[in-house]
């Protein structure tokens, strides 16, 4: 059993595609950030940062205590290693996936997360930040399309933890949609992504945590 610290967003969602695809079994544990639950002493035991989510592994390789893991590309790591899926055991493979697995939570997950902060939650509109991170999105986007031209995913033929971690950061923002017209490879790899049954099921995940009562 994993336990999954957890509320539905784009990091949220990275872990739910992931346990959805395998089948492990798992309980989410909800950490409600609109209510501070992530600065709790018991959360803060397991994910330091005060960042969600972490996982417990009730039932971790070594067969010793219950392990915690925090940091949403360290759990999908630590979960394809634990069931040895959606990370190529190959040398050169094995590099690609982890290379953009690091893209994205370097990159496309914190100025997405920017661009969000300043377009859609800020008291105030600081053009300066808007262009910046505007600029940056549509970059990371760039890299992203000219990456998936001619590949079915990003890692290669394969769906990947590169795709579950990037695949949630794409045009999150309702309120400041991206101009994604001419990222004609994103969208495609986008919509094969959202058919996968696992996808809907992961989502869902989310309706019911915010469905549930108080």
């Amino acid at each position: 059993m994993i336990d999954l610290h957890y509320w539905p967003t784009p990091n949220g969602h990275k872990v739910t595609l992931f346990l959805e695809e395998t089948g492990l079994d798992y309980r989410i544990v909800p950490v409600d950030i609109g209510n501070d639950d992530q600065f709790a002493p018991d959360f803060l035991a397991i994910s330091p940062n005060n960042k969600m989510p972490a996982i417990v592994d009730h039932a971790p390789a070594d067969g010793g205590e219950p392990l915690a893991v925090f940091e949403s590309g360290a759990i999908l790591m630590y979960l394809a290693e634990k069931t040895g899926r959606f990370l190529p055991a190959g040398l050169r493979p094995r590099k690609e996936t982890l290379e953009w697995l690091f893209w994205q939570m370097a990159g496309l997950g914190p100025m997405t997360g920017q661009y969000g902060h300043f377009n859609v939650y800020a008291p105030d509109k600081v053009p300066y930040a808007i262009d910046r991170y505007t600029r940056e999105a549509m970059r990371l986007l760039g890299v992203l399309d000219q990456r998936l031209a001619g590949r079915a995913f990003i890692a290669g033929d394969d769906y990947s933890i590169a795709d579950m971690a990037s695949y949630p950061w794409i045009d999150v923002y309702d309120r400041a949609p991206l101009a994604m017209e001419g990222f004609v490879h994103v969208r495609r790899w986008q919509s094969s992504i959202a058919a996968r049954p696992a996808t809907a099921r992961a989502y869902a995940r989310a309706d019911e945590v915010l469905d549930k009562p108080a």
